[in-house]
């Protein structure tokens, strides 16, 4: 039971909250600076105060309790306030002249990460990012659990918890291989997708879902293909050596077409598409200043590409 009178403190969180994120006792320590003794007592004398166990400790892995995934926004939430607090009152409250941990998923990185990290670099020479690549549900859980400050993916995200500022929308592009009677078409109807092999990304793609998506508003049943790749660029490749079709944003076209062997097609209007945005906990305390990131982001990437820069 808990003791009413306990408060905790930052540096128990702290314990909490990196060996949540760390799921290893001994890099959580190396993480926080602290011996594993002093985390272990730290975390021990957390789960006697709230009269929970929130970690549990086999000989293999160190997991979370019902308990524990349970508390662990709220610890997170304590420690960006405290975070927020100290910066105010040291004159250093803005996390764009520190170091920020900044996700995106796979069909966004490699076509702006290039652009966007040299901008970035002139526009914000004080920024340090750390550059996580995963999928939209890794990437959230890892938002969740305070082991990323900031991520780019498709919006909206469904989720509880996070401010999502949008940045741009592109549309997506029918990619074919060289020589495929639709190449170079300017205005196909989404339906055409019906007669077409359509090749997808593995489960957990958002990009997958959309693709699907697009053939169900427009009434298509597309044929698709046993083959699945684990990234657009595999996709693409499968493209090329003639296995079927598939859907590019329009971010990755440049960059997907520079070898001179893949076609492509455009939609008639209303093109399909999405939208790109950042996403960040709301508990963070620094929406201002990652909405100026996101305006950053989203300038940049207009400007070097084919897509409608929005605002939120």
């Amino acid at each position: 039971m808990a003791n009413k009178s306990y408060q905790p403190s930052t540096t128990a969180l702290r314990a909490f909250v990196s060996i949540a994120h760390r799921r290893h006792f001994g890099s959580a320590a190396e993480e926080l600076g602290i011996s594993q003794p002093t985390l272990s007592q730290a975390l021990s004398g957390l789960e006697q105060g709230l009269g929970l166990t929130l970690v549990e400790r086999t000989t293999r892995r160190v997991f979370l309790t019902p308990e524990g995934q349970r508390l662990l926004p709220r610890a997170i939430a304590v420690i960006d306030a405290v975070d927020e607090l100290m910066g105010e009152a040291t004159g250093n409250g803005d996390p764009l002249t520190g170091t920020v941990r900044f996700g995106l998923i796979p069909t966004v990185a490699p076509y702006i990460l290039p652009t966007v990290l040299s901008g970035l670099a002139d526009r914000l020479p004080s920024l340090t990012l750390q550059v996580v690549e995963d999928q939209t549900a890794r990437l959230l859980r890892q938002l969740r659990e305070g082991s990323l400050d900031v991520a780019i993916m498709a919006l909206p995200t469904g989720e509880r918890g996070f401010s999502e500022v949008s940045m741009y929308s592109e549309d997506f592009v029918l990619a074919l291989p060289e020589g495929h009677p639709l190449a170079g078409r300017r205005r196909i109807a989404p339906a055409a997708l019906t007669d077409l092999p359509l090749l997808l990304l593995d489960e957990g793609h958002c990009l997958r879902d959309q693709a699907l998506e697009v053939c169900r508003i427009a009434g298509a049943q597309p044929r698709v293909g046993q083959t699945r790749a684990a990234s657009l660029a595999t996709a693409v490749q499968c493209v090329e050596g003639g296995l079927g079709v598939t859907l590019i944003p329009q971010t990755a076209v440049a960059a997907e077409t520079g070898g001179g062997t893949l076609s492509t097609a455009t939609f008639a209007r209303p093109r399909p598409g999405r939208e790109i945005g950042l996403v960040f906990r709301e508990s963070a305390g620094h929406a201002e200043s990652y909405r100026t990131l996101a305006a950053m982001i989203a300038d940049l990437v207009a400007e070097h590409a084919d897509v409608r820069r929005t605002r939120s």
